[in-house]
């Protein structure tokens, strides 16, 4: 089934061009590296050149295809500049991939000094994400297809706890991607938001405590994307996603009241030298009941 599924995948993407945001590390360096070996020109954007060099040099070395764009997506500027020299460098761009994203897990509680934390969470997550497409958009318009592809995050469907900051820009960027849909429909532009889980990447390092909190690698995450590419389907999201969403829509309440109970029992994380933290039973009971979900 397995095998199947990569031959479609490859049949989508071989000679296709895709343009993958946060492709540094973790999540957008794993799809980039399976688009560029699935046959697609990826285009590599990230703030910092030299680890965008390197990757595309082990890209080419393994037979594929890729080109750098060094950008700082926090800066509307640096993005205006980067898609104009995208934009001149290849004829089309098929897939887009925002990826590129920052995570603050703090209790609205303990933000209320720290407005600077939605500003700067709001500032990459959705506007950074908004301009790109923007830019991008005149071009898949013309050329009447395309696929853009916005990583969310299963926190918009659970109402996850201490990411409230986190949250409200991926699901300001969902409220967007489901009102641009409906616009570029005729236009045979595909929409797609993921609702990543938690995932081992660099992102939630700092937070020790997610050592015993199950978690995706960054392959089973790609598979995701690999998916909406395939599918083409508005929304792609674990079976835990799917039931969280399904919950809060029927029994509101019990959603509250299983993210109130954790948001209780999981601390607080503390700033960057975060000491090492392990789960008491309760703790450990709490999160048998979202098990990892590989699907």
């Amino acid at each position: 089934m397995k095998k199947k599924f990569e031959h479609i995948f490859q049949e989508k993407v071989q000679g296709k061009v895709a343009l993958i945001t946060g492709a540094s590390s973790g999540i957008g360096l794993t799809i980039a590296k399976r688009l560029a070996h699935a046959g697609a020109h990826v285009l590599l954007v990230s703030r910092t050149e030299e680890t965008l060099l390197s990757i595309k040099a082990e890209i080419e070395q393994a037979g594929g295809q890729a080109s750098v764009f060094p950008c700082d997506l926090n800066d509307m500027e640096q993005i205006d500049r980067c898609s104009k020299a995208i934009l001149d460098s290849v004829d089309r761009v098929d897939i887009l991939i925002n990826n590129a994203g920052r995570s603050i897990r703090r209790a609205v509680e303990e933000s209320l000094d720290r407005f600077h934390d939605f500003e700067r969470t709001m500032q990459l997550n959705y506007f950074g994400a908004v301009r790109l497409v923007l830019n991008l958009l005149p071009h898949l318009i013309k050329s009447k297809h395309g696929h853009i592809i916005n990583i969310s995050s299963i926190g918009v469907l659970v109402n996850a706890t201490r990411f409230s900051a986190y949250v409200a820009s991926k699901a300001a960027l969902d409220a967007f991607s489901r009102c641009l849909a409906a616009e570029v429909h005729r236009h045979k532009i595909a929409i797609t938001s993921v609702y990543m889980p938690l995932v081992r990447t660099p992102m939630i390092a700092p937070t020790k405590i997610y050592k015993y909190v199950p978690t995706l690698s960054t392959e089973q995450a790609a598979d995701l994307i690999a998916k909406a590419i395939v599918t083409r389907q508005k929304n792609v999201a674990t079976h835990l996603g799917r039931f969280a969403s399904l919950t809060y829509a029927v029994l509101p309440e019990l959603n509250n009241k299983l993210m109130s109970i954790g948001f209780h029992l999981i601390p607080s994380s503390t700033a960057t030298a975060e000491p090492e933290q392990k789960l008491t039973l309760i703790q450990k009971a709490y999160a048998k009941l979202f098990p990892e979900d590989k699907k």
